[in-house]
């Protein structure tokens, strides 16, 4: 059997480091906003190249209290896509905000930049691009826009840790990014933690009132009305051991991307690694075939581990309805979630596993 993900390699490969790590917390006695997430803080911003990093309970949290930070909130609209799954969506609706969606790019299923003037209007306040599957979205058009029309951009970095534009790390490049610690991810914590990263101060002060209701030190609440989104003291140890290693775990990533390059049949259709001036940071390698159902039943059949990123769009979804969105609104969106399909990547598996999973695959279905 191939997994998708192994939680319990990822462990083993740093067992020492990690076990170190959280009796380092448990024999300090500081288990909330002490020493290690402050430490975190400070080496993450370092690592993406931002001043200031703040770090929340989870990658949905810390869009929603970006979006709030920003001033986003009842009666705005936030323009996103509906191709990422439900988190980022969910983030609008919690910063009590509406949710607009743009179609995708075909190529790369990333954001069209050019579909955006037909969605913003005078209740638009912000933009939300997703770096999905670890590329990155047209920022400099988005950027521009959002520019010339006074919007904000929030970066949904939570598939990105690693990846750059022009030598820029993903998330310093809007007004916040936002991450995911969520355990699958590039970097992935032993259960949930986000990390919003900004370039202006006044932006990371309200993020940290916003995570701790809204104080401003020691008892006093201050201006806003906050929520507890707190990054943890273990959550954020075994975070430093792991960011320690993520160049090296970013590496194995993009050398098992290789191997699937090389040895998949040129008829499936990859999604594109890189763009001009883009850095690919591998979070998932995503081939796409109108025969999905019949390749899935191959790698069943092999026990090989697989997921689809994602399969239903958030604007068809039941609970969406409100927004009065239908099939065939977006139709790149919707013609991604019936053909994409995520193979096994993480810096554990071997390259044997790799080719194991290029022989299950063989030719596409006909």
């Amino acid at each position: 059997m191939i997994p998708f993900f192994d939680a319990r390699a990822g462990y083993l490969a740093l067992q020492p480091a990690l076990d170190a790590a959280v009796q380092r917390v448990l024999r300090s006695g500081i288990l909330i906003l002490g020493p290690e997430v402050a430490a975190f803080e400070q080496e993450f911003a370092a690592f993406v190249g931002a001043p200031h990093a703040v770090g929340v309970a989870s990658g949905t949290d810390a869009i929603t209290l970006a979006l709030r930070a920003l001033g986003v909130g009842p009666g705005d609209e936030v323009v996103t896509v509906a191709n990422a799954g439900v988190p980022t969506v969910a983030a609008i609706r919690a910063a009590l905000a509406t949710p607009r969606f743009v179609d995708v790019q075909p190529g790369s299923l990333l954001m069209d930049p050019g579909r955006l003037p037909a969605v913003v209007n005078a209740h638009t306040r912000c933009i939300v691009p997703v770096h999905l599957y670890g590329q990155v979205a047209a920022l400099e058009p988005i950027r521009a826009f959002a520019r010339h029309h006074g919007l904000t951009v929030v970066e949904d970095c939570a598939h990105a840790h690693g990846a750059r534009l022009h030598g820029q790390h993903v998330g310093t490049l809007g007004d916040v990014g936002c991450f995911s610690f969520y355990p699958t991810k590039n970097l992935g914590a032993f259960g949930d933690g986000g990390m919003c990263v900004t370039n202006r101060p006044e932006i990371a002060e309200r993020l940290r009132m916003l995570r701790t209701y809204g104080f401003h030190g020691g008892d006093e609440h201050a201006r806003v009305e906050g929520v507890n989104s707190r990054l943890d003291e273990l959550q954020a140890a075994m975070l430093r051991v792991k960011l320690a290693q993520l160049p090296a775990a970013l590496a194995a990533r993009r050398r098992l991307a290789r191997v699937y390059d090389a040895g998949l049949s040129a008829a499936y259709r990859r999604l594109p690694p890189e763009t001009a001036g883009a850095e690919y940071a591998p979070h998932l390698y995503v081939i796409q075939s109108s025969e999905r159902s019949r390749i899935v039943e191959r790698l069943r059949q092999a026990e090989v581990g697989w997921r689809i990123h994602y399969p239903v769009p958030v604007h068809t979804m039941a609970a969406y309805a409100f927004l009065g969105y239908q099939a065939g609104d977006l139709p790149m969106t919707e013609r991604a979630a019936d053909t994409v399909l995520s193979l096994p990547l993480y810096p554990e598996l071997s390259e044997a596993a790799v080719h194991q999973v290029i022989a299950v695959l063989g030719a596409p279905p006909q």
